[in-house]
Protein backbone atom coordinates (compact mmCIF):
# COMPACT_ATOMS: atom_id res chain seq x y z
CA UNK A 1 0.00 0.00 0.00
CA UNK A 2 2.82 2.22 0.34
CA UNK A 3 4.78 1.51 -2.49
CA UNK A 4 1.73 2.25 -4.14
CA UNK A 5 1.14 5.56 -2.47
CA UNK A 6 4.63 6.76 -3.04
CA UNK A 7 4.08 6.15 -6.52
CA UNK A 8 1.03 8.24 -7.22
CA UNK A 9 2.72 10.87 -5.28
CA UNK A 10 5.39 10.69 -7.26
CA UNK A 11 3.40 10.38 -10.44
CA UNK A 12 1.32 13.76 -9.58
CA UNK A 13 3.92 15.60 -8.49
CA UNK A 14 5.88 14.72 -12.17
CA UNK A 15 2.72 15.72 -13.66
CA UNK A 16 2.38 19.09 -11.46
CA UNK A 17 6.05 19.61 -12.44
CA UNK A 18 5.62 18.96 -16.49
CA UNK A 19 2.20 21.40 -16.55
CA UNK A 20 4.18 24.00 -14.69
CA UNK A 21 7.19 24.07 -16.94
CA UNK A 22 4.81 23.93 -20.14
CA UNK A 23 3.27 26.84 -18.99
CA UNK A 24 5.93 28.94 -18.16
CA UNK A 25 7.38 28.40 -21.40
CA UNK A 26 4.17 29.20 -23.04
CA UNK A 27 4.20 32.42 -21.88
CA UNK A 28 7.69 33.37 -23.39
CA UNK A 29 6.87 34.26 -26.89
CA UNK A 30 9.14 34.46 -29.37
CA UNK A 31 8.63 36.99 -31.72
CA UNK A 32 8.68 35.92 -35.39
CA UNK A 33 10.24 38.73 -37.89
CA UNK A 34 9.13 38.40 -41.45
CA UNK A 35 11.74 39.10 -44.32
CA UNK A 36 10.06 42.44 -45.26
CA UNK A 37 10.00 43.59 -41.23
CA UNK A 38 13.35 42.59 -41.12
CA UNK A 39 14.61 44.49 -44.26
CA UNK A 40 12.70 47.41 -42.60
CA UNK A 41 14.77 47.16 -39.59
CA UNK A 42 18.44 46.32 -41.69
CA UNK A 43 17.54 50.33 -42.75
CA UNK A 44 20.74 52.65 -42.42
CA UNK A 45 19.25 55.50 -44.41
CA UNK A 46 17.24 58.12 -41.29
CA UNK A 47 13.69 58.08 -41.38
CA UNK A 48 12.37 61.23 -40.08
CA UNK A 49 8.61 61.21 -38.72
CA UNK A 50 6.57 64.04 -37.56
CA UNK A 51 4.00 63.13 -35.35
CA UNK A 52 1.35 66.04 -34.93
CA UNK A 53 -2.27 66.69 -35.21
CA UNK A 54 -3.89 69.71 -37.30
CA UNK A 55 -6.43 69.66 -34.37
CA UNK A 56 -3.73 70.18 -31.43
CA UNK A 57 -0.26 71.54 -30.74
CA UNK A 58 1.71 68.07 -29.98
CA UNK A 59 4.03 66.71 -32.09
CA UNK A 60 6.69 64.37 -32.06
CA UNK A 61 10.14 63.94 -34.26
CA UNK A 62 11.25 60.29 -34.50
CA UNK A 63 14.64 59.86 -36.62
CA UNK A 64 14.39 56.15 -36.84
CA UNK A 65 15.99 54.12 -40.06
CA UNK A 66 13.69 52.09 -41.28
CA UNK A 67 10.48 53.49 -39.29
CA UNK A 68 9.00 55.23 -42.53
CA UNK A 69 8.91 51.82 -44.34
CA UNK A 70 8.12 50.01 -41.62
CA UNK A 71 4.95 51.90 -40.55
CA UNK A 72 3.38 52.25 -44.11
CA UNK A 73 4.33 48.70 -44.90
CA UNK A 74 3.73 46.39 -41.96
CA UNK A 75 2.20 48.15 -39.63
CA UNK A 76 -1.35 47.86 -38.85
CA UNK A 77 -3.76 50.43 -40.75
CA UNK A 78 -5.05 53.26 -39.46
CA UNK A 79 -8.33 52.51 -38.08
CA UNK A 80 -7.48 49.45 -36.68
CA UNK A 81 -7.60 50.09 -33.32
CA UNK A 82 -9.44 52.28 -31.73
CA UNK A 83 -8.31 55.50 -30.17
CA UNK A 84 -8.59 54.32 -26.71
CA UNK A 85 -6.89 50.84 -26.93
CA UNK A 86 -3.78 53.45 -28.78
CA UNK A 87 -4.12 55.48 -25.51
CA UNK A 88 -4.22 53.35 -22.92
CA UNK A 89 -1.23 51.36 -24.29
CA UNK A 90 0.76 54.39 -25.16
CA UNK A 91 0.12 55.16 -21.56
CA UNK A 92 1.52 51.99 -19.84
CA UNK A 93 5.16 51.88 -22.89
CA UNK A 94 5.58 55.90 -21.68
CA UNK A 95 6.10 55.09 -18.09
CA UNK A 96 7.79 52.29 -18.93
CA UNK A 97 9.91 54.32 -20.92
CA UNK A 98 10.58 57.31 -19.03
CA UNK A 99 11.51 54.86 -16.02
CA UNK A 100 14.14 53.50 -18.10
CA UNK A 101 15.52 56.93 -19.84
CA UNK A 102 16.00 58.13 -15.45
CA UNK A 103 17.90 54.67 -15.19
CA UNK A 104 21.07 54.69 -17.87
CA UNK A 105 23.05 52.29 -15.40
CA UNK A 106 20.79 49.37 -15.99
CA UNK A 107 19.48 50.46 -19.30
CA UNK A 108 21.22 51.36 -22.52
CA UNK A 109 21.05 55.30 -22.84
CA UNK A 110 21.68 54.93 -26.72
CA UNK A 111 17.93 53.52 -26.71
CA UNK A 112 16.37 55.31 -24.44
CA UNK A 113 17.51 59.07 -25.15
CA UNK A 114 14.77 61.22 -23.81
CA UNK A 115 11.82 61.21 -21.94
CA UNK A 116 8.59 61.22 -23.68
CA UNK A 117 5.71 64.16 -21.93
CA UNK A 118 2.93 62.16 -22.34
CA UNK A 119 -0.90 62.32 -20.23
CA UNK A 120 -3.73 60.74 -20.31
CA UNK A 121 -5.60 63.90 -19.18
CA UNK A 122 -4.76 65.84 -22.66
CA UNK A 123 -6.63 64.23 -25.94
CA UNK A 124 -3.56 63.83 -28.38
CA UNK A 125 -5.77 62.97 -31.08
CA UNK A 126 -5.95 59.32 -33.31
CA UNK A 127 -3.05 59.99 -35.66
CA UNK A 128 -0.66 61.60 -32.99
CA UNK A 129 -1.65 57.98 -30.54
CA UNK A 130 -1.58 55.45 -33.65
CA UNK A 131 2.25 56.88 -34.99
CA UNK A 132 3.56 56.95 -31.13
CA UNK A 133 1.88 53.33 -30.73
CA UNK A 134 3.54 51.87 -33.59
CA UNK A 135 6.93 53.41 -33.18
CA UNK A 136 6.60 51.76 -29.50
CA UNK A 137 5.44 48.27 -31.71
CA UNK A 138 8.71 48.82 -33.64
CA UNK A 139 11.09 49.79 -31.49
CA UNK A 140 10.64 46.71 -29.30
CA UNK A 141 10.72 44.41 -32.14
CA UNK A 142 14.09 45.97 -33.54
CA UNK A 143 15.61 46.20 -30.51
CA UNK A 144 14.23 43.16 -28.76
CA UNK A 145 12.72 45.12 -25.64
CA UNK A 146 9.37 45.14 -23.86
CA UNK A 147 7.81 47.96 -22.95
CA UNK A 148 5.03 46.66 -20.70
CA UNK A 149 3.70 43.43 -20.27
CA UNK A 150 2.15 42.62 -23.93
CA UNK A 151 3.82 40.81 -26.80
CA UNK A 152 4.53 43.99 -29.12
CA UNK A 153 2.57 41.75 -31.89
CA UNK A 154 1.70 43.51 -35.07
Amino acid sequence: MKKTYLLFHNLLLLTVLVSFMVSCGSTKESLAISSDEEQAFKQVQGDTITISSDKTEYEIIIIEPGFNVWLSSIAKPEGYYSQSFLENRNYIMVLEWNNRVLQPSRFDPNLYELQINYSSQIDYGYEVNYKLYNYFIYFQRKYNQRLGPFVPRI
